[in-house]
């Protein structure tokens, strides 16, 4: 464990392990069906933050959403033709209705000397607006790992000196921060990827703010398979340090138990959950659910009602289609589930690019307004959001 997180960890052991924290209604998805059989979102709208030209960046990724003072920001990673290249910056627009959007403005520029940042999220405690950005001194691919730094503002234009996200000792985390904290009984968490490499690991703060305070909470992490066949062939150096459970997110059970939905990197094509009934401070093992993951990023939370949802592709293969929102009324058992976007509505994929494939890629999601917007990057190089009535998808 680093040093420098040793006085923040919880001194209690790991939760045990136990049953998945939820279930999924069989045959709720129809693995091999066009769009798993799925039926459109009600009244759901899809509108075009960012789309790439000649003249423009080609990649997209990583795109986060929050609302802050009557608006929608939207922020996304950005580079001239490949994922996690060396001249990835951190984009972000703005919407006052969630339909038109601002042009893309620099948040957090490329870095230098082999140095990256990619995308890390937003928070807010309703007067300020926290940026994070994900910074990789040796870059992404050296598998090193990195460390978020914040910006705040308090109009969303002009934006404070970078800082480093610190810990309850006030030393900085030795992480970077997932794209996706919550407000669970009154504090915030999320997770961050732990150097060297990237060990997923559950964090909280009572830090309104979210940049300071962070403690970790005790998760046992499930091993790994690395082997060649596991991989699928040699590993790069970000896979050999990588958790098996990664890209974490979040929602809040009707018993009050916080749940944490992983992507699963011994490719199961299933999300692992891990679940806290005492305010992020132990976690059980991660287990795998009957949730089907194509293994992007998922987003998870909790409508106006109290419905948890799901946010991810649900399926078993690795295309990343079609991203669905899955819905339950208490989150121990997920029953309904409908499309955002499908097959026939994917746009080509334009612009050729390392890592990039058709599909929906990273989604993240807030409520704003009524709505439930999820935003996405699809082909990984469009920017956009899809949003449905909250209404149409609350409990039954």
């Amino acid at each position: 464990m680093i040093a420098s997180l040793a006085a923040v960890l919880l001194p209690t052991a790991a939760a045990a392990p136990s049953t998945p924290p939820y279930t999924v209604a069989p045959g709720l998805f129809a693995q091999g069906r066009p769009d798993l059989g799925l039926a459109p979102a009600p009244g759901a709208q899809t509108f075009t933050v960012f789309a790439p030209s000649e003249a423009t960046d080609k990649f997209s990724n990583g795109v986060a959403l929050i609302a802050f003072k009557g608006r929608l920001y939207a922020q996304w990673q950005s580079s001239a033709r490949d994922e996690d290249s060396a001249d990835t910056w951190v984009a972000y627009a703005v919407s006052d209705d969630g339909e038109r959007w601002s042009a893309p403005t620099v948040l957090a520029p490329a870095g230098t000397g082999g140095l990256m940042r990619s995308s890390g999220g937003w928070w807010s405690d309703g007067k300020v607006l926290v940026a994070y950005a994900n910074v990789w001194p040796e870059g992404f691919q050296s598998g090193a790992g990195g460390y978020a730094e914040y910006r705040t503002s308090c109009d969303g234009r002009t934006w404070s000196a970078p800082r480093r996200v610190t810990g309850a000792d006030g030393r900085p985390v030795e992480g970077v921060i997932e794209q996706d904290p919550h407000l669970i009984d009154g504090r915030v968490m999320t997770a961050f990827h732990l150097r060297p490499g990237m060990i997923a690991k559950p964090f909280f703060t009572d830090d309104p703010l979210g940049v300071s305070g962070w403690r970790q909470g005790r998760m046992e992490s499930l091993p790994r398979d690395t082997s060649p066949i596991s991989l699928g062939g040699a590993a790069a150096p970000h896979e050999k340090r990588l958790s098996r459970e990664i890209e974490p997110s979040l929602f809040r059970r009707a018993d009050g138990c916080a749940v944490m939905v992983f992507r699963d990197e011994n490719l199961s094509f299933r999300q692992l959950a891990a679940q806290s009934c005492d305010r992020g401070q132990t976690w059980t093992t991660p287990a795998l659910t009957d949730m089907p993951d194509a293994r992007a990023k998922q987003s998870a939370g909790n409508l106006p009602d109290g419905t948890a949802y799901l946010v991810n592709a649900p399926n078993t293969e690795r295309p990343r289609l079609p991203l669905a929102v899955t819905l339950s009324p208490d989150g121990r058992l997920f029953d309904r589930s409908w499309r955002l976007r499908g097959q026939a509505d994917l746009q080509p994929l334009r612009f050729p690019g390392t890592y990039k494939r058709p599909g929906y890629h990273y989604p993240k999601s807030v409520v704003w307004n009524g709505w439930l917007y999820v935003g996405y990057a699809a082909n990984k190089e469009d920017v956009q959001v899809t949003r449905v009535p909250a209404a149409g998808l609350a409990k039954r």
